[in-house]
This record gives C-alpha cells, structure tokens and sequence, in this order.
C-alpha cells in the first residue's frame, strides 16, 4: 500500500484519479450493456412478433399491448396512432427521433475518458519526470534515477489502459445502438406494410407489381 501511495505521489497525485476514472468507465459501460441488451431482446421478439401477425389494425393492437416497454414498442404504437401510411411514416420517425437520445445516453462518458485517460497519464509522466530530473541535476544516484523515470511512467500506463477499455466498450456499444436503431426502422417498415397494404391482399400478392416491373426491365 505504501508503495501506491508513493507512485501516487510521484506522479502528482495523477494515478488517485485513474481508479476513479476506471470505476466510471467500468460503471458506464456495465449499465449500458444491460440496458442495450434488454433492448435488443425485446426488438427481436417485437420483430418476431410481427412476422407471425395478422395483418390487420386488431392483431397488432394486440401486439402492442403485450410488449414490453421499449424504443421499438413506441415505434408500433407511433405506427398505429396514424391515419395513412404518410403520416404513419412521420410519426415513427418522430417516435425514433425521440428514442433515439435514450439509446446512447452516457456513451460521451466513455468517449471522453478514452481522450482524457491517457493525457491525464501523460500529465503524471512529465510530473515524475520532474522529481526524475531534479535527482540528476542534484547528481542522484544513477538507479535512483531510472527508479524515478519507470515509477513516472506508471501514469501513462494507467491511463492508457482505461483508454483501451473504454474504446472497447465505446465501440462495441456503438454498434449495438446501431441495431437498435434498425430495429426500429424495420419495426416501423413492418407495421406500416401490414396496415396500409391493399386491401384483401397478401403481401406476396402486393409485391408482384414490382417484381414484373423489374423483370420488363
């Protein structure tokens, strides 16, 4: 413990602030991985859900009562609060504008210790450096000196460590907001094709047009 206390104090106090940054970078990145999780499951199932539906305003009304709560839920029940496929299309992409802000909420957290770990590290160096350098020019003992210079070092190391794993964590976490993101779009997509398709029509039978339009192409 005295030795911490003492490359603590070498590097300016720098690497009292490194646990603390971790221990936010740690606690950011646990709770938005279990948020995004929750997220993602429940979009699967929603997804699902409205695969197998009746593609009738009744059966997704019942959709949207027994999902739970959730960015994509809100979506549907954007979908199914509009009158015609246009205003549909706005109001779930008002719904996913909205919910968008909640899907990276403290992700800044992660991509401002990622920049500011390792300067803070580099900040501690160049303070051991100091002590480093003033040995010498006291004529210090050479292993003293190179002591002094490895314990400097010790900061940049911690911060480029939390800077590792909070890019880690800051990317992958990224690309789950992404899918959640899809998600919505295909929820929105989805619902709105089963609401506003021609009537007494199947899906299949809706997208023949196109496709003896590309093949006449």
């Amino acid at each position: 413990m005295r030795y911490w206390i003492h490359l603590a104090a070498v590097s300016g106090g720098v690497l009292y602030v490194m646990p603390l940054l971790m221990l936010v970078v740690l606690t950011v990145a646990i709770e938005r991985c279990w948020v995004l999780a929750v997220v993602l499951h429940r979009g699967q199932r929603l997804g699902d859900d409205l695969a197998r539906a009746d593609p009738l305003r009744a059966g997704l009304l019942r959709i949207l009562e027994d999902a739970p709560a959730g960015p994509q839920q809100a979506v549907l029940a954007a979908c199914l609060a509009s009158q015609d496929s246009d205003s549909g299309a706005a109001f779930a992409e008002e719904a996913m504008l909205r919910q968008a802000t909640a899907l990276d909420r403290g992700l800044w957290i992660l991509d401002t210790a990622v920049t500011a770990a390792p300067l803070l590290g580099l900040l501690g160096t160049i303070i051991g450096m100091f002590h480093a350098f003033q040995l010498l020019g006291d004529n210090g003992p050479p292993a003293a000196i190179t002591g002094h210079v490895a314990e400097a070092l010790m900061a940049t190391a911690a911060g480029l460590l939390i800077a590792i794993l909070g890019l880690i964590f800051f990317n992958a976490l990224n690309q789950r907001v992404r899918l959640a993101l899809h998600q919505m779009e295909t929820v929105k997509v989805m619902a709105l094709n089963r609401l506003y398709r021609p009537r007494g029509g199947s899906l299949r039978e809706a997208a023949q047009p196109v496709r003896r339009q590309a093949q006449g192409a």
